[in-house]
């Protein structure tokens, strides 16, 4: 039976906390002990969305009237709100989604972060002046807002993702329907409170809470809809690009199964901790986590035995535990995933050289624990060398050559990060050349990416249309407009 302490969250409509039209609320559980109900979320429908698009279709003219300065300015008081708030809002995040606090706190701030980088890329943000054989005549483009954009968001990093997506949509002028993953609505409330408490008009931002499959297709397929910007799976994300009208842009950063390679002259010490960090920090839960190692024959061993010693040193637990560097897995569903990824892998003939079972006894009982898992013996055709598994599982690839690595490192349908770990400055910039992937790093994890710089991926791994963060992220937010002046 439910506790009456237990919060009720609302949607956010036309500058409104409001309650979803047929008032049906869905349980937001924490994933460290599922017994722990964080709280109660507006279960939308259609009708909610349809609302929510009417509401920033109608703020959308006035709002993309407004001088960026004053938009600027709305996202500044925002990021101010997220840094006062930065504790509070972290142990929220790390209860709903379950990763160490410290990493929620950081999260926080950094979206703050977002928020300020964009007020300011966003004022100097513009078109350009073209020369022409014309002395009466200037020849300019123009960039402008696309009108209302849907912004759909994973749970994996519940605010630092929207925060990307929504400051550039802002500050360039369009109207916001945001719709979080039901597994971290918490942390998605608490960045649109920001912009309703620094001022945001009514109608700029909307947020409508629920699982897609009751929400419907509104937020793709509706007229009013002029862009999508999607995170998420590859399978969500061809199905959101196969409803949307040719005349709706979208934005598709979508799944990876990032290598990373290790070659003979490489620090085997720091290529076991890069594999560590990449492969095992968030729970193995991130698009651009490390999920396959290639490493040359001569460094096997070595390399094997060390990464073993650094996982087993690995402490599992809640993220409010000290120390804790893994916590559970972000819900049920993706637990089982992870164990049946991990069956594959023996099934398949991998060895377990690590790990590979789920944690069920003492406090761990009541979450979704699972050992970090190391197979080795792992043939390019099998299916955890192969698939998406996203959780901490990773595959050890034996080659004989670099040539031989590139080979198998590409041999994915996905290109969204790898790395390789030399020493060597000609093999690390036939690297960067060689290898299939949008984000490529030296001597660097597969993770992370600065706001600063744009991130995307490549085959099926985006839809490769427009890139995310840095400066080149507002581009997906305007359009084009070239004018011929003659007097």
């Amino acid at each position: 039976m439910l506790s009456t302490k237990v919060e009720v969250y609302s949607n956010y409509i036309n500058g409104e906390w409001k309650e979803s039209i047929h008032k049906r609320t869905f349980e937001n559980i924490n994933p460290a002990d599922v017994e722990d109900v964080v709280g109660l979320f507006q279960a939308s429908n259609e009708q909610d969305v349809k609302e929510a698009i009417e509401a920033a279709k109608a703020a959308f003219p006035q709002w993309s009237k407004v001088s960026p300065s004053k938009r600027a300015a709305i996202l500044n008081k925002a990021a101010d709100i997220l840094e006062q708030n930065a504790e509070n809002y972290a142990e929220e995040l790390t209860r709903e989604e379950g990763k160490p606090v410290t990493d929620s706190k950081n999260e926080v701030l950094r979206s703050a972060q977002t928020l300020r980088f964009y007020a300011v890329e966003g004022q100097t943000f513009t078109g350009e002046t073209f020369p022409n054989d014309d002395p009466n005549m200037k020849v300019s483009t123009e960039r402008e807002p696309l009108g209302v954009v849907s912004v759909i968001t994973p749970w994996n990093f519940p605010i630092s993702i929207p925060s990307r997506k929504i400051a550039p949509a802002l500050i360039t002028g369009n109207t916001v329907v945001f719709k979080p993953s039901s597994d971290t609505p918490l942390i998605a409330i608490r960045l649109v409170e920001a912009l309703h408490n620094a001022g945001i008009p009514k109608g700029v931002i909307n947020l409508v809470t629920g699982k897609a499959s009751d929400v419907g297709d509104l937020l793709v397929t509706d007229p009013a809809i002029k862009a999508v910007t999607f995170t998420g799976s590859t399978s969500a994300g061809e199905d959101i690009y196969a409803k949307s009208s040719f005349t709706t842009r979208t934005q598709m950063e979508l799944g990876g199964k990032n290598p990373i390679i290790v070659m003979d002259d490489a620090d085997i010490d720091l290529a076991a901790t890069l594999t560590i960090n990449g492969g095992f920090s968030l729970s193995g839960q991130a698009c651009t986590g490390t999920s396959r190692v290639i490493v040359l024959k001569d460094v096997k061993d070595a390399y094997v035995e060390k990464l073993i010693e650094k996982a087993s040193a690995l402490k599992i637990g809640n993220g409010f535990e000290a120390g804790a560097k893994i916590g559970p897995l972000a819900n049920e569903k993706q637990l089982k995933n992870v164990l049946k990824y991990i069956q594959y892998g023996k099934e398949d003939g991998a060895t377990t050289a690590y790990g590979g079972e789920q944690i069920t006894e003492g406090d761990y009982k009541k979450g979704y624990y699972v050992q970090p898992t190391i197979f080795t013996n792992v043939k390019r055709d099998m299916r955890i060398a192969k698939e998406e598994i996203f959780g901490p599982v990773i595959g050890v690839i034996e080659v004989d050559s670099y040539e031989e690595a590139i080979k198998v490192a590409n041999d994915v349908e996905y290109g969204l990060s790898a790395s390789i770990v030399t020493n060597n400055l000609k093999v690390a910039q036939a690297f960067t050349k060689d290898i299939q992937a949008g984000t490529v790093k030296v001597n660097r994890t597969t993770t992370g990416n600065l706001m600063n710089a744009p991130f995307g991926g490549l085959k099926n791994s985006s839809t490769s249309t427009f890139r995310e963060s840095g400066r080149v992220g507002l581009e997906f937010f305007t359009q084009v407009k070239t004018v011929y002046i003659g007097y």
